[in-house]
């Protein structure tokens, strides 16, 4: 998912996304959302929250 998309999902939150970073907007909006604010800490291609959002990203992100 590209930045201007996360940035309006967190907009929609009433997050103001300013200078932040993608991965730390993700987990802003992770928390309003009551989740684990665990974006791109997938280690080995591993993690327990199949339904999360942000999942194939995540991983992604975790390999960078």
């Amino acid at each position: 998912m590209k930045l201007e998309e996360v940035r309006t999902i967190a907009k929609s939150h009433s997050i103001k996304p300013g200078n932040l970073s993608k991965t730390g907007l993700i987990k802003m909006i992770q928390t309003a959302e009551g989740s684990f604010d665990c974006y791109a800490t997938a280690r080995s291609g591993e993690c327990d929250q199949v339904n999360c959002n942000w999942r194939e990203d995540c991983f992604e992100a975790s390999t960078q």
